[in-house]
């Protein structure tokens, strides 16, 4: 088991409820996978007892460091949200399996469309797939313009369709709204989101390539308290555990 403490050097909301931290300490080195999370405890003095797992957004190695993109909803991130620069995190991770980039061949069409909190990890995937020459299009969905982050970044990385519930940035609607224009036969589609987002892109998907990263809340964080088991499509298999056997699964494997 991977357990680090790591320092704060930054912890700034970004967008309405929406904190980017960045952390540092030799523990990043591990942090090569893009998908896979880290469970960070809330401290010792809390109450909240439970650890809060947040999907890796971006590594910088150079600098041994990580970002984390979280929402302040509950009372645990919202004591998170509250941490101070210099204040050290207890972390277990990288945990869970990530996104394979290998799954991907060069200069082949990679769609990454990702929901809410469900946008961050595709960043760093989408920097690694890059990397490796595949060209990249998102599609990123947000409640409102005052819920979105990181727009301009990852148009930085390729074209970037954005969806608003309300209309009030890019396309009104939901992110399958906006997906059509960028499919191919030959994309392969990467996905974040809630299991109700999920289900519409794996419809909308239908008969391509893909993998799924499904959010859900966690126990312990790797396998052990089976408080995260989803069923799959299999019978001989039956369920899996989202903590180890996920996050990311491929499109089908997995009943939503």
């Amino acid at each position: 088991m991977r357990k680090h403490e790591l320092t704060i050097t930054s912890n700034d909301e970004i967008a309405h409820r929406i904190y980017e931290m960045k952390l540092n300490g030799p523990g990043v080195k591990g942090m090569t996978t893009p998908g896979k999370f880290l469970h960070v405890s809330i401290g010792k003095h809390s109450s909240k007892l439970l650890r809060r797992p947040i999907s890796i957004c971006d590594v910088d190695f150079e600098k041994e460091e990580v970002t984390l993109l979280y929402r302040a909803h509950g009372d645990g991130t919202i004591q998170l949200s509250q941490k101070q620069n210099g204040e050290r995190l207890d972390i277990l991770g990288p945990l869970g399996n990530g996104f394979s980039v290998e799954t991907t061949p060069k200069k082949k069409n990679a769609l990454l469309v990702g929901g809410g909190i469900g946008v961050p990890p595709l960043y760093y995937l989408g920097k690694q797939l890059k990397d490796q020459g595949v060209n990249v299009t998102f599609v990123i969905g947000f409640h409102s313009r005052k819920d979105s982050f990181y727009v301009e970044k990852f148009s930085e990385l390729g074209e970037t369709a954005v969806t608003t519930v309300d209309g009030t940035l890019g396309t009104k609607g939901f992110v399958t709204d906006a997906m059509e224009p960028f499919m191919c036969t030959e994309s392969m589609i990467y996905s974040v989101g809630p299991a109700v987002m999920l289900k519409a892109v794996e419809q909308k998907a239908a008969g391509l390539d893909g993998y799924l990263s499904l959010e859900e809340r966690m126990g312990c964080g790797i396998g052990a308290c089976f408080a995260c088991v989803c069923p799959t499509e299999s019978k001989e298999s039956g369920y899996v555990k989202i903590c180890s056997d996920g996050p990311v699964f491929k499109m089908g494997e997995v009943v939503l």
